[in-house]
Formats: structure tokens, C-alpha cells, sequence
């Protein structure tokens, strides 16, 4: 299947390709990043530790890997209007945590409103513009206060 551009010259920006670099532990790490989303107003409905998972069902000898998935229920309404549902199987906004090295935490995170508009998945595209600029704000919010913390 072909898809209608060119992924490599797309650049961080236009899918919201973000990370910061957290000097502590894994599990400090992970209430940092929860405590930070909360307060820009995003709520965690969702977390799971991919690399426990398949460190215990295949073995597979992963570094610390641990997803929050970050949610603002009125945003996420909205978009759910702008796309005609198809957002949803998006949903949610990840804000992944890694262990890089111990005592060294990269959290990473893509925009999945940006994602949904390369897709072409908005319906509305004035209200998909608005909700692509008002989750960019809160998800700015997260990662200057992360670097703010270190």
C-alpha cells in the first residue's frame, strides 16, 4: 500500500515528534511524567509496562519501556466529532517512558491530532486545526515543565 507522501521528508514537526531527557529513575520518572500531564490537564486513563509484558511472555530481556496514556476528555470529544470517530482508534495520546541507560529516562511522544491530519481522517478541518493547536499547547506545557524539572 502506498500512502500519499513521503514519510522521510516529513520532519518531527509535522507529527509532533517530541522528547525530553529525565536524569532519574525509571519509576521516578514515570510519577513525573503522570504528575506533569495531570497538571496541564490531561487525566492517565490508560497505563501498561510493554517491557515487563513481553520480558515475562517471550523473554525478550527489555530495558524498563512503561506507556502512560495521557487523555483531555473534551478534547478528545471533539475530536472524535472532527474525524467522524475515526480518531479514536488513535486514542490515547501516548507519553511513552524508556529507560535509555539506568538513571536515564527519555519520554517521547508523536501527536496523534497531527497523525489523524496526515492521515486525512478530519471531517472538519477548521475544528481539527483548533484541536491540533490546543493539544500542542498542553502537550508543550508537559514537556517545558519535564525540562524545567531537571
Amino acid at each position: 500500500m502506498a500512502i500519499p507522501f513521503d514519510p522521510h521528508e516529513l520532519g518531527p514537526e509535522a507529527y509532533g515528534e517530541t522528547t525530553a531527557t529525565l536524569s532519574t529513575d525509571h519509576e521516578s520518572a514515570i510519577e513525573r511524567v503522570r504528575e506533569v500531564c495531570t497538571d496541564a490537564g490531561f487525566g492517565v486513563p490508560v497505563e501498561f509496562s510493554p517491557s515487563e509484558l513481553l520480558n515475562e511472555k517471550v523473554n525478550a530481556d527489555r530495558d524498563p519501556y512503561y506507556v502512560l496514556g495521557a487523555c483531555n476528555p473534551a478534547v478528545a470529544d471533539r475530536a472524535l466529532d472532527a474525524t467522524d470517530g475515526r480518531i479514536g482508534g488513535l486514542f490515547p495520546c501516548n507519553m511513552v517512558i524508556r529507560e535509555v541507560e539506568p538513571g536515564e529516562q527519555e519520554v517521547y511522544h508523536v501527536s496523534i491530532m497531527k497523525i489523524a491530519r496526515l492521515l486525512g481522517m478530519p471531517a472538519d478541518d477548521e475544528a481539527m486545526d483548533a484541536i491540533v493547536d490546543d493539544t500542542g499547547e498542553m502537550v508543550d506545557a508537559v514537556f517545558a515543565e519535564l525540562e524545567a524539572g531537571e
